[in-house]
């Protein structure tokens, strides 16, 4: 159902349509970080870390969580991992949307536990399928997930499971140590987000692996080259 989606972006048009795909995704996707949040039994590893430093600096997730990303965006760039539009839309987007529906407060409460879990799992079907649609506009990946990346390059012989419950044990210990909530949702976020993400991927068909995300410096050109192209045009 879904292909690869670099060909689209070998224009500036397709570049700019992707984006804004991506920028939709993401801010559907902090509607589904908040839902896991106003689960209130844990949130989720990089969570704990956000609302960690959020509270002990009094300042908002999304304020958090665009400081953090740009903490890790500076680390990939020290790595020399690709650098995509998308990271940097991921940055923004996700901490401010999350923000936003802090602010709305669209959804009441859990009163129960049962209902609690019934509203993270909601909110990982969320993260699942919007994950799916920022991925295939094929605009780079974002700093964490670089980040995993760059790690595991520059461990090859640690698993990558290794390292990814490394990094996520670390975000959550500093988070709980800074007065992050952990929590059983902390536990079920880890264990299922990444399968729910997986049946997302399966149900809608698509296939991750042959993604072929676009760097900075190949949007850029592109970009030029359609400048040129259209100046060319009307000259």
């Amino acid at each position: 159902m879904f292909k690869n989606n670099a060909l689209s972006n070998k224009t500036a048009g397709g570049i700019l349509l992707n984006s804004i795909m991506a920028v939709i995704a993401l801010f559907v996707n902090g509607f589904g970080i908040y839902l896991t949040m106003k689960a209130n039994i844990g949130a989720a590893p990089w969570d704990v870390f956000n609302l960690g430093l959020s509270k002990t600096f009094g300042i908002l997730y999304g304020t958090a969580s665009i400081s953090v990303s740009i903490a890790i965006l500076l680390i990939d760039i020290s790595m020399k991992e690709s650098i995509g539009i998308a990271m940097f839309i991921d940055a923004i987007v996700v901490g401010k949307s999350v923000d936003f529906f802090n602010y709305i407060n669209p959804v009441p409460a859990p009163s129960s536990l049962p209902a609690s879990i019934a509203m993270l799992f909601a909110g990982l079907f969320v993260l699942g399928y919007t994950q799916l649609f920022y991925m295939k506009a094929a605009l780079g990946c974002g700093p964490r997930d670089t980040l995993l990346v760059g790690l595991k390059r520059h461990l090859p012989k640690v698993p990558i499971g290794v390292v990814s419950i490394a990094l996520l044990s670390t975000a959550t210990l500093i988070g709980y140590l800074l007065g992050g909530p952990v929590g059983i949702g902390t536990i079920l976020c880890a264990l299922f987000q990444g399968p729910i993400m997986a049946l997302a991927f399966k149900t809608l068909h698509f296939d991750a692996t042959v993604i072929k995300h676009e760097n900075l410096m190949q949007s850029f050109t592109v970009i030029t080259s359609s400048i040129r192209n259209l100046r060319h045009r009307h000259a």
